[in-house]
């Protein structure tokens, strides 16, 4: 893998989170058994066991790593207890680390949980991430864009898919997503857009059909993904929403992908919710559960 020089040294400072064989031999395969990846761990209490369960969940359970990463720390803190904590240093050489394997992992990037660990940051670590700061809408411009929304059933069906791209690339522009229209990046290649969050570049595929979009689009967009950086992000929005086998072909799978469906655009302009937090916690909770879509109305 191309990440396997970052996983080591992530491995390297993981172990070192916990001292001692004993320690190594019990922590690092309960944290696994607890986040269902116990199969990647191999008897033993040596660094390259523990190598070895890094790349074996990024390349098989993706969606499993952020939770492993920090079930880890957890442990650590437990194993390591208030004779010898784990110190701030520590974790933010862990923040610095982890985007080598293309992953942030918000929850170790919190301010409120920085502060409870002892000692001054660490001198040579990169800055910590900044709290992502959300974008406060024109109201007027959330009006017009709702009254639009509503109009789009009237058209018909192939002017309709042009319109709800422009009408999504307006949606992003008024949360300060740095929205950019379809292109084309390389021969036989469309995508339909791409925006920028808290520091990540995501693809945009937008669809407004009737029908539930099947696993077949899905998989098209999570192709596009396979060719680029680990750490690139696609959101899929279909108007009409997903099948059920195409959600569940994608659930707990090795994908970057998250999916948005017509009700929950309803749902963010409806309540007034802020899209851009919106699609932060979509994120979030894919990393946490698996699941590339989770309705609005559960997340808020």
């Amino acid at each position: 893998m191309k990440e396997s020089s970052a996983i080591a040294a992530l491995a390297g400072l993981l172990y070192d989170f916990l001292p001692g064989s004993g320690n190594n031999a019990t922590a690092f395969p309960l944290a696994a058994q607890k986040v269902g990846v116990a199969q990647y761990w191999q008897p033993g209490s040596k660094l390259p066991s523990v190598t070895k369960l890094l790349t074996l969940t990024l390349e098989h359970r993706r969606s499993s790593f952020c939770p492993l990463i920090l079930e880890i720390v957890r442990q650590s803190m437990t194993w390591r207890g208030k004779r010898d904590p784990l110190t701030r240093a520590e974790i933010d050489q862990l923040n610095k680390l982890l985007p080598g394997v293309g992953f942030k992992i918000p929850d170790l990037l919190e301010p409120e949980f920085l502060d409870t660990f002892p000692g001054a940051p660490a001198a040579a670590a990169a800055p910590a991430a900044p709290t992502t700061q959300f974008h406060a809408a024109d109201p007027a411009k959330l009006a017009e864009l709702s009254a639009r929304i509503r109009d789009l059933g009237s058209l018909a069906p192939q002017e309709r898919g042009f319109v709800f791209e422009r009408f999504l690339h307006d949606l992003f522009d008024v949360y300060g997503l740095s929205p950019r229209a379809s292109f084309r990046p390389r021969s036989g290649e469309q995508i339909d857009g791409s925006f920028e969050l808290d520091g990540d570049t995501y693809l945009l595929e937008a669809k407004w059909h009737s029908a539930p979009t099947p696993a077949a689009d899905l998989h098209v967009l999570n192709g596009k993904l396979n060719g680029r950086p680990t750490w690139s992000r696609a959101l899929f929005i279909s108007y009409g929403g997903f099948s059920p086998d195409g959600l569940a072909a994608f659930n707990q799978g090795k994908s970057s992908l998250i999916c948005m469906d017509g009700f929950d655009l309803y749902e963010t302009l409806s309540r007034g919710l802020q899209l851009d937090r919106v699609i932060a916690r979509k994120a979030r909770r894919a990393v946490e559960t698996g699941l590339c879509h989770v309705s609005v109305r559960d997340l808020f």
